[in-house]
């Protein structure tokens, strides 16, 4: 793989549970974000809407049309924001993560160039890093592994900075090493890692407990990121304890549920 020279920047992650991440730009140097993650942004910085990642500036305008295209098959927009320093001294801009979580920053060029991820991943990078799309060759992955046949790819030689839910544990696996990760609470893994689903044995294990039917198997040699709140699970959770029509919530706990909200007073 052809390395992609990308722009060398500095950083500062701040925040502990709603962290972002500042970004300190040389003159001419840029930064490309996904739209929506911009917190702020100082004086002599030139924001600027492009196709796709705008990691290349060759090709035609079809090729990148259809580069850029390849970003809605990852649920995501088919422009992405580039912030570029027109100054002639140091400035700074500021991305923030969507959810509570951690902002993981990735040198990519210490991992050969390449880091796949779950498909909303992606928070920002510097200018030059190729945000694509990584298929999935195995048709069990693709049908049960939580992320469907498309996952992310950020590929390059600079960094990158991803998000994820909770606490982010990274694992270095052996060669051989296996680990077995609930299929959404997987965020990344390096391009070595050989990754597949297994259903969980055990019908009662299967059927109730409560952890879905599939986990997602990584093997070793590589580097694994896992995170402890995926964003769905926080999500049902909200929902489950969302007001009903009327006012009424829904009880956690079944009948339990149902008499606590009896003695609360909601159940009428």
């Amino acid at each position: 793989m052809k390395l992609l020279n990308a722009h060398e920047i500095d950083f500062k992650i701040i925040g502990e549970e709603m962290q972002c991440v500042e970004i300190e730009l040389d003159p001419h140097e840029s930064v490309v974000a996904e739209a929506g993650s911009f917190m702020s942004m100082e004086e002599g910085i030139n924001m600027e809407t492009i196709f796709g990642d705008g990691s290349s500036n060759s090709g035609s305008f079809l090729d990148k049309m259809f580069n850029a295209g390849k970003r809605i098959l990852t649920g995501e927009s088919l422009f992405m924001t580039a912030f570029t320093n027109t100054s002639n001294s140091k400035t700074h801009c500021s991305f923030a993560s969507p959810y509570p979580g951690k902002i993981i920053p990735l040198d990519l060029s210490a991992y050969n160039g390449k880091i796949i991820c779950q498909k909303d991943a992606f928070l920002c990078a510097a200018k030059g890093v190729s945000v694509g799309i990584e298929f999935s060759k195995k048709l069990g992955r693709g049908l049960f592994g939580g992320e469907g046949f498309i996952m992310q790819k950020l590929e390059g030689d600079g960094m990158s900075f991803v998000h994820a839910g909770g606490t982010i544990i990274e694992k270095e696996l052996k060669h051989g090493e296996t680990l077995k990760v609930d299929t959404g609470c997987l965020v990344a893994f390096t391009q070595e890692v050989d990754y597949d689903i297994e259903m969980v044995k055990g019908i009662k294990n299967a059927v109730f407990g409560g952890e879905g039917l599939f986990f997602a198997k990584l093997q070793g040699p590589g580097t694994v990121w896992i995170q402890s709140l995926p964003f769905s699970r926080l999500a049902d959770r909200i929902i489950a304890s969302a007001p009903k029509i009327g006012g009424r919530r829904k009880g956690e706990g079944g009948v339990l549920g149902g008499i606590g909200d009896l003695i609360d007073g909601d159940t009428f």
